[in-house]
């Protein structure tokens, strides 16, 4: 029984010291590199990567996709989530959160909803940059930032994606 679990140790503090750059999957498939300097690309395929200029980009949303049967309001919390998520690195529960808030945007219910199947974010990728601002600015220790990243009354991130952050959190 030591033995399989030494290896395992052995296995994830090896992968912790050799990776400097980090692969995550987004819910859509798409492949994100994780660089140990907090920035991060999309894989546009296997053999050639992308550098986004990240002032300069429209975060995935593809104007001539976007449908003109879809309604202005959707359209505009669809642009207002892109930017909570990519720009400030919100959960998606946060994000849905701030779309609806009366203190917030003020969208419907169903433009929220719209904006969040639709946003291109990784959102482990935003935990992961939380986790890191939360630990290089605040000093936190990993169990207090997993808690944050988690909270009814902070980040809203899923278990998982607190979970991935913690994981990666010093690569």
């Amino acid at each position: 029984m030591k033995k399989p679990v030494l290896f395992l140790l052995m296995m994830i503090i090896a992968s912790i010291v050799l990776a400097k750059d980090v692969k995550a999957i987004t819910d859509n498939g798409k492949t994100v590199i994780l660089h140990e300097n907090g920035t991060w690309e999309i894989l546009i395929n296997e053999n050639s990567q992308n550098n986004f200029d990240f002032k300069k980009t429209n975060w995935g949303v593809d104007k001539s996709n976007v449908r003109k049967s879809v309604p202005a309001e959707y359209k505009s919390a669809l642009n207002k989530a892109t930017l909570y998520a990519n720009t400030m690195q919100m959960s998606k529960r946060g994000v849905y959160n701030q779309l609806v808030s009366e203190y917030g945007e003020k969208f419907s219910a169903a433009a929220a909803q719209y904006a969040i199947d639709n946003v291109e974010a990784c959102w482990g990728a935003n935990a992961l940059a939380k986790a890191k601002n939360y630990q290089d600015t605040m000093n936190m220790s990993p169990a207090s930032i997993h808690d944050q990243l988690t909270s009814e009354y902070g980040e809203k991130f899923t278990q998982a994606e607190a979970d991935y952050a913690i994981l990666h959190l010093n690569d």
